[in-house]
């Protein structure tokens, strides 16, 4: 563990004895959290929504959505099967 502290900057500060890291990965990902909600506004809103929910749905099974339009808002719910497939679709296309 010392060795771990003394070559690491002093930026950071990674306490676990087994692996150098200092969170638990289950602290950040939550098996629960499968519903991505976006907010889109402008006068294309609604195509942007629409080609969101058509990417979620072509790359992942048992995709569902809720969309709700007004004027030139858009807001978008996005229900996943695994909170890891709503993972995967956030960094694949930078949400």
């Amino acid at each position: 563990m010392k060795n771990i502290q003394k070559a690491q900057s002093d930026l950071v500060n990674d306490t676990c004895n087994d692996c150098g890291s200092f969170v638990d990965v289950g602290a950040i990902i939550d098996e629960h959290d499968t519903v991505l909600e976006l907010e889109l506004s402008g006068d294309n809103c609604e195509q942007l929504a629409n080609e969101v929910i058509e990417k979620a749905q072509q790359r992942f099974e048992g995709v569902t959505f809720e969309k709700q339009l007004q004027g030139q808002d858009a807001k978008v719910s996005i229900t996943f099967s695994f909170s890891a497939e709503k993972m995967i679709f956030q960094l694949e296309n930078g949400l």
